[in-house]
């Protein structure tokens, strides 16, 4: 992925976010606060994927960049966010609260001092708070990511966890094209075929602070990974 010459920040942290009025303000203030406390100059990017809610405001409003990406999808919006970052390291993850913003010294450093290339975080050694994951989507990760270490000749356990990292010039060598959900597996794959170094570290998936339904579609989403691993 081509990513254009800007002047460059030490970090950008980017969130894709449809319909998140009520949970993207809080996020922007915990990726915030991660940065004053460690002294981390950086950027924090809101992709408003069509959302028809307030969501965008609200963002701009916690002082976030706001880009717009019309065309729906988590690969869509993400891959837009990436083209237009300008940090060393980019670490995304979604907009929800489920994800800790607020404590990236793990993930930030290893990237930062040139420790790997890649950082994916595994919920399951992490730990995931009860409810948050319907058992069919619990198997069906661990099923999935059975079948991408398989294919792709890696070790990643949580190949669709949502917080992840890499290096700036780690995404300037992978052809990222998903548009869906799917995007999460083809990071890896592409990582993986270019001989990037991918460390995994325990993230935690907590309950959202606010209630909302969920948009993952279980079924939908697991054919389309599943798809992207047959036909890549």
């Amino acid at each position: 992925m081509q990513i254009p010459e800007k002047e460059s920040v030490e970090l950008s942290i980017i969130m894709p976010c449809l319909n998140e009025e009520n949970t993207v303000g809080l996020s922007i203030e915990k990726a915030k606060r991660f940065m004053e406390n460690n002294s981390v100059q950086g950027e924090i990017i809101i992709v408003d994927n069509a959302s028809e809610d307030t969501s965008a405001a609200v963002a701009k409003s916690h002082g976030a960049r706001v880009i717009s990406e019309p065309e729906r999808g988590y690969g869509n919006a993400l891959r837009t966010g990436i083209a237009n970052s300008r940090g060393k390291v980019i670490i995304m993850g979604d907009c929800d609260t489920t994800y800790d913003f607020e404590h990236l010294e793990s993930m930030y450093s290893l990237l930062k001092d040139d420790k790997c290339d890649m950082v994916i975080g595994n919920r399951y050694a992490g730990g995931i708070d009860k409810g948050v994951m319907p058992w069919s989507h619990k198997w069906g990760v661990r099923f999935l990511s059975y079948l991408g270490r398989r294919r792709y000749h890696t070790d990643v356990y949580d190949f669709h966890c949502g917080l992840r990292g890499f290096t700036r010039e780690a995404a300037e060598k992978l052809t990222l094209k998903a548009s869906g959900m799917e995007f999460a597996t083809e990071l890896i794959a592409q990582a993986a075929i270019n001989n990037l170094r991918i460390m995994q570290i325990p993230v935690r998936l907590s309950r959202c602070k606010q209630d909302r339904k969920s948009k993952l579609r279980t079924v939908r989403d697991g054919f389309r990974h599943l798809r992207y691993i047959i036909n890549s």
